[in-house]
């Protein structure tokens, strides 16, 4: 009798221990479920900007971006940077874009009358300059645009400039026609390289694959290239960078809280350091 009633106490105490580990197995889930869900929660949280900007703003704007996502936690900020021709036909072409800056307004005009942006947001953001950049193994001795003239009427230099499709190569055709020269012409003569962005353009002067090309000032600065001269606005107009937010945009708010922090007296002090001239400041 004494065995029977030993070995029932021994199976009623295994008993309990199986149900407390199912007990703990179970708020062992719970909670990890519950973290789960947490995690979920704050990526469902985090807004994700995406901003089409032209090439010539790739350095100033992954430097902003640091300090806004510092901030702002909630907020991811995503490049895209290109020629404002291509980011224009990106945009057409339906590509997820929340914030564009293009550095003529020629784009940003095409996008407004195809109902693709919130007029409402659109502002001039910035100016810059063209700027005509001398390769350093370059023994052209070029220090002006009427030595540019010289040289490539001369058939003696080779000279990098942006497709004509590009904003600085739609500014260097300006240029050229300000100094009669034949753009066609020279072409053919083999005097003119191109990019499809001003990276593009500044990169073979880098290089020193050309003797000279045509980019912008602060192109030239991140580059760490000497400019040599700057276009006066009645040889190409003003480089004016108009910014909007796009009226397909999810993160409507997000998108303009960014360009808002774009026009601050912090951000401008950035722009300002390559060459920029702010227009717009808060």
């Amino acid at each position: 009798m004494k065995r029977i009633i030993a070995l029932l106490l021994v199976l009623l105490l295994a008993g309990e221990l199986l149900t407390a580990c199912g007990e703990s197995a179970t708020q062992t889930a719970d909670a990890d479920s519950d973290q789960s869900t947490a995690i979920d929660e704050k990526t469902t949280d985090t807004a994700e900007i995406v901003v089409f900007a032209a090439a010539s703003m790739t350095e100033t704007l992954e430097e902003l971006a640091q300090t806004y996502e510092a901030d702002h936690p909630g907020v991811k900020l995503t490049f895209n940077f290109d020629s404002s021709g291509t980011l224009k036909t990106q945009i057409e072409e339906g590509a997820v874009c929340d914030l564009f800056i293009s550095a003529a307004q020629k784009q940003m005009n095409g996008l407004e009358e195809g109902g693709y942006i919130n007029t409402d947001t659109r502002i001039d953001l910035l100016e810059n300059k063209v700027a005509l950049c001398v390769a350093e193994n370059s023994a052209s001795g070029i220090q002006s645009y009427e030595d540019m003239k010289a040289h490539l009427e001369a058939g003696d230099i080779l000279m990098a400039i942006g497709n004509e499709d590009v904003p600085v190569g739609q500014y260097t055709q300006k240029i050229f026609t300000y100094y009669d020269l034949d753009e066609a012409a020279l072409a053919d003569n083999g005097v003119l390289t191109y990019g499809s962005n001003v990276k593009e353009v500044t990169t073979q002067v880098s290089e020193g694959t050309v003797d000279c090309g045509i980019i912008y000032q602060t192109d030239a600065y991140s580059a760490d290239l000497a400019v040599t001269d700057t276009a006066a606005e009645e040889m190409c107009g003003q480089v004016i960078y108009p910014a909007a937010v796009l009226s397909g945009s999810e993160h409507v708010d997000e998108a303009k809280a960014f360009l808002d922090f774009l026009q601050t007296a912090d951000a401008s002090a950035v722009f300002e350091k390559v060459g920029f001239i702010p227009l717009a400041t808060k």
